[in-house]
């Protein structure tokens, strides 16, 4: 007997997909963040994508997270979350970038405007 993996699904993740391999919407990123709309799912919704709209249902998650809760491949879920943006029944936010570093001469004037003030009676 074949013993499989600990942790890896029993089916395929391009069988969780329907086949398709490339998402709908490109621009969909590891950390693009998903969030689920009030419109009900269609009958006959695909069981992936259904577990996608239920991860969801707590709130936003980024496309690598659901994808660890899902235990499905990141690639995997963008083409599902791709699937389900199209659908209207999950909105797409792009990743927030990452904070331009602070200015060192601003940061410290606010540290002495704190400080003033500190000693101000």
């Amino acid at each position: 007997m074949i013993r499989r993996p600990a942790g890896r699904p029993l089916v395929p993740a391009y069988l969780s997909t329907g086949g398709v391999t490339r998402p709908s919407r490109p621009h969909l990123e590891r950390l693009s963040v998903l969030a689920r709309t009030e419109k009900p799912p269609p009958v006959g919704l695909p069981a992936a994508e259904l577990a996608l709209l239920d991860t969801l249902e707590g709130g936003s998650l980024a496309v690598v997270e659901a994808a660890a809760l899902l235990r499905l491949p990141v690639s995997a879920v963008r083409v599902l979350a791709a699937g389900l943006v199209d659908r209207d029944l999950v909105l797409a936010r792009a990743p927030i970038p990452p904070a331009e570093r602070f200015d060192p001469d601003l940061l410290k004037r606010v540290a002495d405007g704190l400080r003033a003030l500190k000693h101000h009676p």
